[in-house]
């Protein structure tokens, strides 16, 4: 989607990823340690910026300073349901603690895929207009 737009696109990591030829995709490595990635990427996000992401203090941080936050099954983190979404993350964090409940995120689906590439669509174009 990147190139079909002409987007520059920056992927952040602390390791492990393969290079990219593509002039249009800049990867970054950062330091190993917690929240290193995400500290990159919300000092430098703003307005007009997507992220991507399923982290969601990283997704409040970034709408906080501007960016669209969109979750990689297609869910738009927005200043109306992040707060929800903080709510709902450190409820299921107690209760995996508590052993209430077991740790296991979904699988990811072709529906997961097909909405997450619809709402970046949308989200791309009413950047761009």
């Amino acid at each position: 989607m990147a190139g079909r737009y002409g987007l520059k696109t920056i992927v952040v990591s602390n390791g492990g990823l393969r290079p990219s030829r593509d002039p249009m995709i800049d990867n970054v490595v950062v330091a190993a340690g917690a929240d290193i990635a995400d500290d990159w990427i919300a000092e430098r996000c703003g307005e007009g910026d997507v992220v991507i992401t399923s982290d969601i203090p990283l997704a409040k941080r970034c709408i906080d300073a501007g960016a669209q936050v969109l979750g990689p099954t297609g869910k738009l983190f927005s200043k109306e349901n992040i707060g929800m979404a903080l709510a709902m993350r450190d409820l299921k964090q107690q209760l995996r603690e508590s052993g209430e409940i077991k740790g296991y995120n979904a699988s990811f689906t072709r529906r997961d895929r097909s909405e997450f590439l619809n709402s970046l669509d949308r989200i791309v174009t009413s950047i761009l207009k």
